[in-house]
């Protein structure tokens, strides 16, 4: 029990004062409206205006449907007799995808049957549970009033739905939350005010969008929850909004030079973290699949007219090198924000490495959000290419989105031919530090350890490659590992998880040492 108490005080201690008022409120909220019966009343709609959008992006290929049949997340479901748009059968995140309309964006799929979707939606909308919270009605807005516009669709039936759905999203704003959530939220506020030309919803969207999007992209140009999945997830909203704010005069286009200047930043942060195959690192929670890929946003960024704007990386605490022969991104930054930790994982002084294109050293990934013994692993730190300090977590990971103490290292030098820095444990008397030494043809990369008890290094290869042990270390068809300062050198099996319910058996090295260890990383 009292260890179950220090992990909420040291959760809820990083709480801003928003978030605590607003989760207080609504649980309040919650229990007095179940008591008196309340109901959301419905709206008449304001007529729809025929709004204008370049083309944007189809959904990603991982979003299908076809004769009732839905897959997301690597998971199928078909429904004979209609759907059930509270099916939990796969978890929370499937109902979710169900419930935001992404599918709409298939290319195959014809007017009349993205129609006929939101249709049986709107029927049974009373009974609907997940799809009416705040999210999934953000994304949901959006999806509905891009296919209602290409499609040149004006259906008072689904204008007076969405326009309620819209009325209870104001009412649910995840101020709570923050973050990633609060910003979908500005959003899809956005697309339903300019839909209903709604002066009162667009001021809602404008006091979200202005606040988060100053906040929420930093200095050098990433999502400051430090994902690139959501990162690209943002992104790809942000180039939304300005494609809304372009092609229509609503509002005096006030917000179009903050968006356009948003992903400007955004886009140069995000070319500088992709690899040469067009792959991103895995870092925090990331998987393939579940958004459009850095070329995709690129090329809708360029149809916008809009161009990257390349800023040093700093701010996110990433960086990359890259050579000729290698391509090394490395994560020497906080797990995150403080407020909002809920993507992050326990992987400081963790590293992604490509030879010749080709992944080699890989971050385990990450397979599902629902709270399992399998989500902690994924988030912990012996997940990462990085080093544990006895049975000690760098950060307290713990349920499936929650964080209470958390270490931070701090940088010691940082050019581009070394970078070294500290990390002192919050959760054991320790230090670990970290030096990586960058040459064209090799890295050398240098812990060093003061803690009572023994350390790990941990090594995670992509399943493409069968890890030998040598005389002097390690050895992959992508190049050798030269290792000095070993007690022992374990190869041991693990699951690699590149997308959501998608594993793969795959090689890790367990490398023990003391005090001090030197790895040099040399690909062919």
């Amino acid at each position: 029990m009292w260890s179950k108490l220090k992990l909420y005080f040291f959760t809820i201690r990083h709480l801003t004062f928003t978030q605590v008022r607003y989760r207080i409120f609504y649980f309040v909220r919650a229990r007095v409206r179940k008591i008196i019966g309340f109901s959301y009343q419905k709206r008449t709609a304001p007529r729809s205006e025929e709004i204008h959008l370049e083309e944007s992006l189809p959904a990603v290929p991982s979003v299908q449907y076809q004769n009732g049949t839905f897959c997301f997340l690597n998971l199928e479901r078909s429904y004979k007799d209609g759907i059930d748009w509270n099916d939990k059968t796969h978890g929370k995140l499937w109902t979710y995808n169900l419930n935001y309309f992404e599918y709409l964006h298939i290319p195959t799929i014809s007017k009349e049957a993205g129609e006929a979707l939101i249709k049986d939606f709107i029927q049974k909308i009373n009974e609907a549970k997940d799809g009416l919270e705040p999210y999934p009605i953000s994304l949901r807005a959006i999806h509905w009033v891009k296919f209602l516009t290409y499609h040149k669709i004006r259906n008072r039936s689904i204008d007076e739905s969405l326009y309620h759905q819209l009325w209870i999203l104001v009412d649910k704003r995840e101020y709570h939350i923050l973050g990633n959530h609060l910003l979908e939220n500005g959003f899809g506020l956005l697309f339903g005010a300019y839909y209903f030309n709604d002066a009162k919803l667009y001021k809602y969207a404008k006091d979200i969008l202005i606040k988060e999007l100053k906040e929420q992209v930093l200095p050098d140009g990433a999502h400051f929850e430090l994902s690139p999945m959501y990162h690209q997830l943002m992104l790809y909203r942000v180039l939304d909004c300005y494609n809304l704010v372009k092609n229509n005069s609503f509002f005096d286009q006030e917000l179009l030079s903050l968006f356009e200047e948003k992903a400007e930043l955004m886009l140069g942060w995000l070319e500088q973290m992709t690899f040469e195959n067009g792959e991103m690192p895995l870092l925090n929670d990331s998987a393939f699949g579940i958004n459009p890929t850095t070329k995709e946003l690129v090329g809708y960024a360029s149809r916008l007219g809009i161009q990257e704007k390349v800023r040093p990386l700093k701010e996110s605490g990433y960086r990359k090198i890259k050579t000729a022969n290698y391509e090394l991104v490395a994560d020497l930054g906080k797990i995150g924000p403080d407020y909002i930790p809920g993507h992050a994982h326990s992987d400081i002084f963790s590293f992604e490495l490509y030879a010749k294109g080709k992944p080699w050293l890989v971050d385990t990934g990450t397979s599902t959000y629902e709270a399992s013994a399998r989500r902690l692993a994924e988030r912990a730190t012996a997940a990462h290419n990085t080093v544990t300090i006895g049975a000690h977590e760098q950060v307290d990971i713990w349920s499936s989105f929650r964080v209470a103490r958390r270490s931070s290292p701090q940088l010691v030098l940082d050019n581009q031919e070394k970078i070294s820095a500290v990390l002192d444990y919050v959760t054991v008397r320790a230090r670990h530090q970290r030096t990586f030494f960058f040459g064209d043809e090799s890295i050398r990369i240098i812990d060093e350890i003061e803690a009572p008890e023994a350390a790990c290094a941990h090594l995670h290869f992509c399943p493409s490659q069968t890890v030998r042990l040598t005389e002097h270390g390690l050895t992959t068809a992508l190049g050798e590992i030269l290792i000095l300062g070993a007690s022992k050198i374990n190869i041991i099996p693990y699951e690699y998880a590149p997308e959501f319910n998608k594993r793969q058996a795959a090689q890790k090295a367990l490398i023990h040492f003391d005090k001090s260890l030197e790895i040099r990383i040399v690909p062919i």
